[in-house]
């Protein structure tokens, strides 16, 4: 039976009536609980933008649409801790959230009203699951633009690996004993760096292959177990 796993409204709950049994301290207790619930929203907000930045955009670059969208994100991580710039083409702004632990970078993309359905219909994206070598077994689910063969894809997803470990974050994460793999890679690399070569993050984390079990095998003559029983009664 497949258990299902707790929701944070859930896991909160859960860890609320554990910590008065394992510390005596209720100034403690109430510490920890507000920090890992504070932890919860800041990865919830993060995923948000990420997934904002991939499908959503900004209609035009005027000074109040880009400050109105600044403050947005300052009112969710905080006015010191934001950074909204226009690129040099116009066609997006390039976001950075300055994290305790880390830095996040994101791009979001500058899209006219009238040009959003023919954008839709150019970046028609399919299922591109993924396994390393090492473990064939694990299956990592991405998208890409239907217009990229899988050969195409794979080349494009080595190359912005090896990029990304070369970037500003990349090297911050090494130095701080994160280890260079594809899982890393997949959990940290900006959306708008896979997005720009035709790739989509579907889930960070990589499913196992399942194995389909049917059902019973197929007699000698060609007939089903089932129907062979059938004709016998």
């Amino acid at each position: 039976m497949k258990v299902k796993g707790l929701n944070d409204t859930e896991f909160l709950a859960l860890l609320e009536r554990v910590l008065p049994t394992t510390t005596p301290d209720p100034r403690l207790a109430s510490a920890i609980y507000e920090e890992v619930a504070r932890q919860i929203r800041l990865i919830n907000s993060v995923k948000s933008l990420e997934k904002y930045c991939a499908e959503g955009s900004l209609p035009n670059l005027e000074p109040a649409t880009v400050a109105e969208f600044k403050g947005r994100l300052e009112q969710t991580f905080g006015a010191e801790k934001v950074t909204v710039a226009p690129n040099e083409k116009g066609d997006s702004v390039a976001i950075e959230i300055a994290l305790p632990d880390r830095k996040v970078e994101n791009r979001l993309k500058v899209l006219p009203p009238g040009a959003v359905e023919e954008e839709e219909t150019k970046a028609v994206y399919v299922p591109f699951p993924v396994t390393l070598p090492e473990d064939p077994d694990l299956v990592w689910i991405l998208a890409r633009r239907e217009d990229l063969a899988p050969e195409e894809a794979a080349r494009a997803l080595a190359g912005i690996e090896e990029e990304f470990w070369e970037t500003k974050a990349g090297l911050k994460l090494q130095k701080e004993g994160v280890e260079k793999s594809f899982a890393e890679f997949i959990a940290n690399v900006p959306a708008a760096a896979l997005i720009d070569h035709g790739i989509k993050r579907h889930y960070k984390e990589p499913e196992p292959r399942k194995t389909l079990h049917r059902g019973p095998v197929a007699e000698e003559d060609g007939t089903r177990q089932g129907d062979s029983n059938r004709r016998a009664d």
